[in-house]
């Protein structure tokens, strides 16, 4: 047999089985198993520096996965700017399941202290959060979760590995959108879920992967784990631009303000450095002077910037997201988020003057 350099895709649906009944390798169905997903799962595991980690078709199958193994009256705790698609999820989706959350503001410890209560048995994190990047001390809300035997979640989709490791800062579970950075290339739609330790609660999510089906094709497991192979490279670079551009769009007299952790203004500055490293990410907000209308005009004369949804890809993006949340959305009207990629920086630069002077 050859020994190929490049993973082969694997896109038999099933598998031949043994005269003594047995199957090969345990292969049986692939959507219950198959080569690609198992060889992206232990990439992924080994990564974030977690014990196993499940593969999903995308970030929000991950976490609903997450979500259907608590029980009817578990509490959960929320960030106040939590991604509008998870409010969904429960509000919508598991409204009749009988999970209670509570929205609190996750930089206040005092405020997430008080929010617990002997029911919460899960703690959502995302941070830096979406589009507004607060930064929660990860190690502090798990000390606090640690007081009624709560676990915590981490979507560590925007800094990814590269930036913030939550299993070191004691998180229990690491969420991802393989979309984003894992795949890189805007290409490819999947999630994932790792967990630091397998217990009990472990196998029953790994059983709602298999019995759900909400898997990824061969495929898709492919293009996530071949985007991986560059992901120290690409991340690295996008971050070291991010920071310039912020920089630079915080002193431009037509920019009311530039949210990004690795900027000294950042209110959480301080946490930020404590738990991340190698950078920032590659995401940044950005309020421009005047109302949606001015915000939307400028985004539209950019062009290194494409006018879309999603982030982490090669290319830059940038998308005014108050219109994609809706009228409930607390975000500024006047907020344009942007995903930073390959391009050279000086050439995102005089993108952003250029729109600004226009």
């Amino acid at each position: 047999m050859p020994k190929p350099v490049a993973q082969p895709v694997y896109l038999s649906t099933t598998y031949h089985r043994e005269p003594d009944g047995s199957y090969a390798d345990g292969y049986v169905y692939s959507r219950a198993d198959n080569p690609n997903r198992r060889q992206l799962e232990g990439e992924l595991a080994a990564l974030e520096g977690g014990e196993a980690a499940l593969a999903f078709a995308s970030g929000m199958a991950a976490i609903h996965a997450l979500f259907l193994s608590l029980k009817t009256g578990d509490h959960l705790l929320l960030p106040d700017d939590v991604y509008y698609n998870v409010r969904l999820l429960l509000d919508e989706v598991m409204h009749d399941w009988g999970l209670t959350y509570t929205a609190v503001d996750m930089t206040d410890q005092e405020a997430v202290r008080a929010a617990i209560r002997p029911s919460t048995r899960l703690i959502w994190l995302e941070t830096p959060s979406n589009p507004q990047l607060k930064v929660t001390d990860i190690r502090a809300v798990v000390e606090l979760a640690m007081s009624v035997g709560a676990k915590v979640a981490v979507d560590n989709t925007w800094p990814t590995p590269i930036h913030q490791r939550p299993f070191d800062l004691g998180a229990d579970y690491v969420v991802h959108s393989t979309t984003k950075y894992f795949g890189g290339h805007s290409d490819v739609l999947g999630g994932c879920l790792i967990v630091k330790s397998v217990d009990d609660s472990w196998a029953k999510i790994k059983r709602i992967q298999h019995v759900g089906g909400a898997v990824p094709s061969p495929l898709d497991c492919y293009l996530v784990s071949r985007g991986l192979r560059t992901l120290r490279l690409r991340v690295l670079t996008q971050s070291a631009s991010a920071l310039a551009l912020a920089r630079y769009l915080e002193a431009h007299e037509q920019i009311e303000r530039v949210i990004y952790p690795g900027l000294a203004s950042h209110p959480q500055r301080a946490v930020a450095a404590s738990q991340m490293e190698n950078g920032y990410g590659a995401m940044l907000s950005v309020l421009v002077a005047g109302d949606a209308a001015r915000a939307n005009a400028v985004s539209h004369r950019l062009e290194h910037f494409s006018v879309a949804t999603s982030l982490g890809g090669v290319e830059s993006l940038v998308e005014h997201r108050k219109s994609v949340e809706g009228p409930a959305s607390e975000t500024p009207e006047n907020l344009l988020r942007l995903s930073v990629g390959v391009e050279p920086v000086a050439e995102l630069i005089a993108d952003w003057e250029h729109a600004l002077a226009r």
